[in-house]
């Protein structure tokens, strides 16, 4: 009668249907489905592909990240919600570049996500938390630092200064994503900058290892090899696919 009636026991287990358990809140795929992103962001998804470009980085729940360039919140949709309650997320914005309509988005976000906040500084002179970050993003941003504009009242600046804040900023082991429009290589990075918003990859490589980063891995993920670097990355027949390279730097225990 024992084994007849665990036997019938079975059968109904095997017959219930299991349910289905929901990402957690603090995964990134949830965080990407949220309907509460932006839809200019969501547009951008398909170009950028966060969810593989945040695991090969290694973005995990509880970090301190440093959002660089971050108050259009692209990024921070997508990472506040993955790192979850213990984690938190610091926006830096330039201020030649923080406007009355993103400062609105962006109070308006940090008002509901008590694990985010947003800084502004001059772009030349960036003002961050120090011994703060496990995980930095600098994505699309850091040819900028060899770029200068009266018409945005950004002067020529010295991208060793820059790097050096954001080195001060990170704690030991701590990694830095770089994602920027590769450029040919060429001898002049400026002028570069100032034609195309593009970077010889070997020039971000170079910067960051003579600031004491360590170059721990890079990723084909966003390379596009239609993309002759011929033109300037807001022209429309490139924008949104320009081919961009990946850079993991971690800076050293």
């Amino acid at each position: 009668m024992r084994l007849s009636s665990l036997a019938a026991f079975s059968l109904v287990l095997a017959a219930t249907p299991v349910p289905v358990i929901a990402a957690p809140a603090n995964t990134v795929s949830a965080a990407l489905a949220s309907p509460d992103r932006r839809p200019d962001n969501v547009k951008l998804d398909e170009g950028r592909k966060p969810a593989a470009v945040l695991q090969y980085l290694g973005l995990k729940p509880g970090m301190h990240v440093l959002d660089l360039f971050g108050a259009n919140g692209y990024w921070a949709e997508i990472m506040v919600p993955a790192i979850g309650p213990t984690g938190h997320d610091t926006i830096w914005q330039p201020t030649q570049f923080y406007r009355e309509r993103g400062k609105a988005y962006m109070e308006g976000f940090v008002a509901k996500h008590p694990n985010a906040s947003i800084v502004t500084s001059p772009f030349e002179a960036p003002d961050l938390p120090k011994n703060y970050a496990d995980f930095v993003i600098l994505n699309d941003n850091y040819h900028d630092t060899y770029w200068s504009a009266e018409q945005f009242k950004i002067p020529k600046m010295d991208p060793n200064a820059f790097l050096k804040a954001v080195y001060a900023s990170m704690k030991p082991g701590a990694v830095i994503g770089v994602i920027d429009h590769v450029a040919n290589k060429n001898d002049d990075a400026r002028a570069t900058v100032e034609k195309y918003h593009r970077i010889d990859p070997e020039v971000i490589k170079a910067d960051f290892k003579r600031a004491g980063f360590v170059l721990v891995g890079s990723s084909n993920l966003l390379r596009n090899p239609a993309d002759d670097h011929s033109l300037a990355v807001s022209d429309p027949k490139i924008a949104g696919h320009t081919d961009r390279v990946i850079f993991k730097f971690k800076k050293p225990r």
